[in-house]
């Protein structure tokens, strides 16, 4: 599979993903992908299967917004808004933005994906409580 029909696969899956659609999760991630973001760090399809379904339960409406991507050889970079409304916490809403640093395997399906994002200024700091304490750090770290 070229190069950039991966990556085009691989982009399409993430802005059409939906519950009906967790099943093509197998045709675009090697059987034993490893999947790791700022929570989670698993591997195979079971695992990573079970990370997107729990998002499902946590938050309504998700989806992301593919805004780059790039590709060389076996790896590609992509950035990315992920949005969604909180089921409980916060209205309204919300967005993470993100990057992505996958693998691919002689097949073309993703053989590793790295997630990068802040979780402090994208999540913590929007969070009732949680979020003045971490807001109060970050001013206090710039004096």
């Amino acid at each position: 599979m070229q190069q950039a029909d991966q990556l085009a696969r691989l982009v399409a899956f993430y802005e059409h993903l939906s519950v009906e659609n967790l099943a093509q999760l197998g045709a675009v991630y090697a059987p034993h992908a490893r999947f790791k973001d700022p929570f989670n760090e698993v591997e195979g399809h079971a695992a990573i299967l079970a990370i997107f379904e729990h998002m499902f339960v946590q938050v309504d409406a998700p989806r992301f917004i593919v805004l780059d991507s790039m590709g060389q050889g076996e790896q590609a970079f992509l950035t990315w808004e992920f949005r969604f409304r909180m089921k409980r916490w916060l209205t309204g809403e919300q967005c993470i933005r993100g990057a992505t640093h996958v693998r691919f395997d002689a097949q073309g399906r993703v053989l590793s994906h790295r997630d990068y994002w802040d979780v402090a200024e994208e999540l913590y700091e929007k969070l009732p409580l949680l979020g003045s304490f971490m807001r109060m750090l970050k001013r206090a770290g710039r004096r």
